[in-house]
């Protein structure tokens, strides 16, 4: 009789945990659910107040957070009491705790960051890889031309010639080249043109230059 007993009393018992259970599941999602608030907010620069773009906003302590967009603009769920970390570039680290006494499941704050001076260590960019290259191409590499030499290059009246007579005519040339021709056939129309071979003063002209040197090759 008493272990029929003992049994009924275990059955009974077993019957009221889950209620029970179930019950402290609910009260405490519920609890969680009330300690939930819509956390936003704009985040500023304390001199002039402009707001700073993309700062990341994070719950200290999770992996949980959001980041404000380009005018500074945030806004998340949090829990009462959850510390918020504020960074950004070029601004220093700052905190803000969300307060537990609130009454209301909506908060807002205007963030403020302060300017962070980063002085960055000097930093000598050398194209070569050790001293003894860089010796090296002191040594050997070539000077760069002034823009007078490379004029006066490009001026010389030797290369220009030399240059000049492997250029071949353009269509002005060519034209201006015939209409040469027909003037000259023009102007002896009707006649024999005159023989320069027979002409006195082209060889007095001849011989002068022959005197002066001018058949001469240049070497």
């Amino acid at each position: 009789m008493k272990t029929a007993r003992y049994i009924f009393s275990f059955l009974f018992i077993m019957m009221l945990m889950p209620d029970a259970f179930g019950q402290s599941i609910w009260l405490g999602m519920e609890d969680k659910k009330n300690d939930l608030v819509q956390f936003s907010g704009v985040v500023v620069t304390a001199d002039s107040l402009k707001p700073v773009p993309y700062t990341n906003i994070r719950i200290d302590g999770t992996n949980m957070g959001t980041m404000a967009n380009y005018e500074g603009f945030f806004s998340f769920v949090a829990h009462r009491g959850d510390r918020l970390i504020f960074t950004s570039i070029g601004y220093r680290k700052s905190y803000f705790k969300i307060p537990d006494t609130l009454t209301q499941n909506r908060y807002s704050l205007f963030q403020m960051m302060q300017n962070d001076t980063i002085v960055l260590t000097e930093t000598v960019i050398y194209p070569w890889p050790n001293i003894e290259q860089l010796e090296f191409a002191i040594v050997h590499h070539r000077v760069p031309q002034n823009d007078y030499d490379r004029a006066m290059k490009n001026l010389a009246l030797q290369e220009m010639k030399e240059r000049a007579e492997d250029l071949d005519f353009d269509g002005a040339m060519n034209y201006r080249y015939d209409m040469g021709e027909v003037v000259r056939k023009s102007y002896y129309a009707g006649q024999y043109m005159p023989y320069q071979f027979l002409n006195p003063f082209a060889w007095a002209e001849f011989f002068e230059a022959w005197k002066e040197g001018k058949f001469k090759r240049k070497d």
